[in-house]
């Protein structure tokens, strides 16, 4: 079996496709423009690249991008004031505050003075607490992307043993949450799980999340299961530096039935998810429906 290959980046411009086309409506039909405001503290070069590709595609998409570029020195107190500020302002409907921070910041507190209906990264306590439970809430922009690739590919997703590597309030947690939604039975894994080769060989759907280069090996993969790799990671390999995810891909491909690559599978899915959550905050907060295929 030769597994199928889940494009992330032609999927990820088919919803910043979608994303334009409401974006543009919501302009015609209501004369509002989303708005999305990005800060960045200190120069962290990743979190830069980051921060530009960010603003470039918001801009793409016809929503307003605003970016707060602050010294690595900031205080907590000027931090908050601005997240304060930006709370407060109509024409800003998403919040992102790109992490991480310099060591002298608080991150929770930080996180958690967003408004939660702005919080566009879906990482305050109020959003977790909602997802979890069940009800409406703003999605985390990477768990949002794999679920969004994982019902394309599948249909429904109900009555699959799902098993997620990885308990990151990032990733691992919230991703659990989507896929209970979805009514997969959800096993979420992690270093201490006793015969974890075993535990994902039980699984329909693999999510890897765990931030160890090739960690899961292609004969952990049952035969064709579904296998969402997250990981992002760089190592040296025949003296070039490569990207490769938390799953070794050249054995899993020969097992799955389908598979994201890395790159090019589950990173471009974050920002268009990002894009998606800002028109989402957009429209809960005018009153007005929700996008359509967009939302968890």
């Amino acid at each position: 079996m030769v597994a199928q290959v889940i494009d992330g980046k032609a999927f990820a411009a088919k919803v910043r496709a979608q994303v334009a086309d409401q974006v543009a409506k919501l302009k015609e039909e209501n004369g509002i423009t989303p708005g999305l405001a990005v800060v960045l503290v200190g120069e962290d070069p990743a979190s830069q690249v980051y921060v530009r590709s960010k603003g470039k595609m918001t801009v793409e998409v016809g929503m307003n991008s605003y970016e707060h570029k602050l010294d690595v020195d900031t205080s907590e107190a000027d931090l908050l004031a601005l997240i304060e500020k930006l709370n407060n302002d109509p024409a800003v409907h998403g919040i992102l505050v790109q992490l991480p921070l310099p060591k002298h910041l608080n991150e929770d507190l930080v996180i958690n003075s967003i408004d939660p209906a702005k919080d566009v990264d879906g990482f305050h306590i109020s959003n977790v607490g909602l997802l979890g439970t069940g009800q409406k809430s703003m999605v985390p922009c990477t768990p949002l992307g794999c679920l969004m690739m994982l019902r394309d590919h599948h249909g429904s997703l109900s009555g699959m043993d799902a098993v997620v590597i990885g308990r990151s309030n990032i990733v691992g947690k919230p991703m659990a949450q989507l896929l209970l939604g979805d009514s997969c039975t959800v096993t979420i894994a992690h270093s201490r799980t006793k015969d974890l080769p075993d535990v994902v060989r039980r699984a329909d759907i693999v999510v890897a999340a765990v931030g160890r280069p090739e960690m899961v090996p292609g004969d952990w993969i049952k035969e064709g299961a579904t296998v969402i790799d997250v990981g992002i990671n760089r190592i040296e390999r025949d003296g070039k530096t490569k990207l490769v995810g938390d799953v070794d891909y050249a054995s899993a491909a020969e097992r799955a039935g389908a598979i994201t690559p890395v790159p090019g599978g589950v990173g471009p899915m974050t920002i268009a998810c990002l894009l998606a959550n800002t028109l989402t905050a957009c429209c809960r907060s005018n009153g007005l429906p929700e996008p359509e295929g967009l939302t968890a």
